[in-house]
């Protein structure tokens, strides 16, 4: 290979590298805005008493059920998380938006008012992991009674 040859290879390396390096700046600019936008309402989701409520509300719902809600906050936002069933308070520069998460798969997002009460909230959410419950409980049930009858 010739001189020329090398150096236009490394001429052509160094813009694809400087053209990559654009993006990913421009990406984190945008991610900067967004997180400055989150702000106000991030510190209004962790200062207001709203989630405290809800946490207490959620730990509530579930202990009839005897379903054990983990609480996490991961940044900005606040986690609840019981049965493979999560509940995330994302804020937003729009607000906090509350998802619902099965697994990793959405289920559904709503918007939540922080002046309001988390009863029906905590209520709405605590639904997925009592319904998860009964079909672990009855899958439990029929394996023990397939181990019974196995035995004998």
């Amino acid at each position: 290979m010739s001189f020329l040859d090398n150096l236009e290879n490394n001429l052509k390396a160094l813009e694809s590298r400087d053209e990559g390096g654009l993006e990913e700046s421009a990406r984190r600019d945008r991610e900067r805005e967004l997180a400055v936008a989150a702000a106000p309402w991030a510190e209004r989701l962790k200062s207001e008493p709203f989630a405290q409520n809800l946490m207490q509300q959620a730990t509530l719902v579930g202990r009839p059920h005897r379903i054990k809600v983990n609480l996490m906050w991961m940044g900005t936002t606040l986690r609840l998380e019981a049965r493979g069933h999560k509940l995330e308070m994302r804020p937003g520069p729009k607000g906090v938006t509350a998802v619902f998460l099965k697994g990793s798969d959405e289920i559904k997002q709503q918007p939540v008012d922080l002046s309001g009460d988390p009863r029906k909230l905590a209520a709405d959410w605590i639904n997925g992991p009592i319904e998860q419950k009964r079909i672990d409980d009855a899958q439990a049930a029929l394996a023990s009674f397939d181990d019974a009858e196995t035995e004998a």
